[in-house]
């Protein structure tokens, strides 16, 4: 049975994390996130610094692109093993067997060229993007600052392995359009899914959502057989974050990439599309992973990206 079989729910904590006085708090927002991060490996953060504007400015831009016929989004199409451009219905889960029912567009800063919609097409599209992913990447770099607190790394140690101006960078801001449900598979409610079972790769995902545009569950590694997931609220106030397996590996397992996928609505709800983007903090191809009890064998980031990619996607 994979590892989205079963509709069963559970009541797990999504805690939310105040960031508001980030310097006078520090000492509690960590505490506060390392606890969110080795129970359930997902939580919600506050007075986080993005504005209504800014984020509302970048579904807009998204909405806009996914608006284009096709044959100007295939001018943009996704570059093989770099991670940037538009692509659809390409992800094949182990866990359903079928392709996740959405679209993205991937921004990677190194590989851009030639992927961006010409001013004329989408005006304003490139810098709105480029702005909001480098809050989205300060934003991260602050929270990964707490959590190599807590490794006894130093307080920059994932910033410095995460530097936008590097050729090897690889962390990725990700526009994401999921179908409306097709009348025929509108009476599967949950049974169904927009984006199968699966951990993140990279260090660190913030997540952006919609008012009213549920779908997004997890369900603890520790707890998959029970088949039972716990949704996660979808506001536009809050980011939701979780931990990668990049992260997870770093931390020598104590941080945890769980499990989540993006279910179907349920009979009731708005059967319509549904947007988010997501930003992967994911380290620079040369960055070593390597854990500070030697469990596991020292790695690029590079490498070890391939080899998740390898073992988690057909197609």
């Amino acid at each position: 049975m994979g590892a989205d079989a079963g509709t069963a729910t559970a009541v797990r904590e999504i805690k939310v994390v105040d960031l508001t006085d980030f310097g006078a708090r520090r000492a509690q927002i960590t505490e506060e996130l390392w606890q969110a991060a080795t129970e359930t490996g997902f939580f919600q953060l506050s007075g986080h610094g993005l504005t209504r504007a800014e984020t509302d400015a970048a579904f807009a831009a998204s909405g806009a692109f996914f608006a284009l016929p096709e044959r100007l989004k295939s001018r943009h199409a996704l570059k093989k093993g770099l991670n940037a451009g538009w692509e659809y219905r390409s992800q094949v889960r182990p866990s359903t067997g079928t392709p996740d029912e959405k679209e993205s567009f991937q921004l990677t800063r190194p590989h851009m060229a030639g992927l961006w919609p010409a001013e004329d097409e989408l005006p304003g599209f490139r810098d709105t993007l480029l702005g909001f992913e480098a809050r989205c990447h300060a934003l991260a770099m602050r929270v990964l600052s707490c959590f190599a607190d807590r490794l006894g790394l130093d307080r920059d140690f994932f910033a410095e392995r995460h530097v936008p101006t590097d050729q090897g960078h690889q962390s990725t801001l990700r526009l994401l359009h999921y179908y409306a449900v097709p009348e025929e598979a509108r009476g599967e409610g949950e049974a169904g899914w927009r984006a199968g079972a699966h951990t993140d790769f990279d260090c660190l995902t913030l997540l952006f959502q919609r008012d009213g545009q549920e779908g997004l569950q997890v369900c603890p590694g520790r707890e998959a057989d029970t088949r039972a997931w716990t949704p996660v609220p979808a506001r536009s106030d809050l980011i939701t974050c979780n931990i990668g397996d990049m992260l997870m590996r770093w931390s020598g397992d104590r941080l945890l990439s769980n499990f989540h996928r993006v279910a179907q609505p349920g009979p009731d709800a708005d059967q319509g599309p549904r947007y988010s983007i997501a930003y992967f903090a994911q380290a620079d191809r040369d960055a070593v992973i390597a854990c500070p009890d030697g469990r596991h064998e020292p790695v690029t980031a590079a490498e070890y990206l391939r080899q998740r990619i390898a073992a988690n996607f057909g197609g």
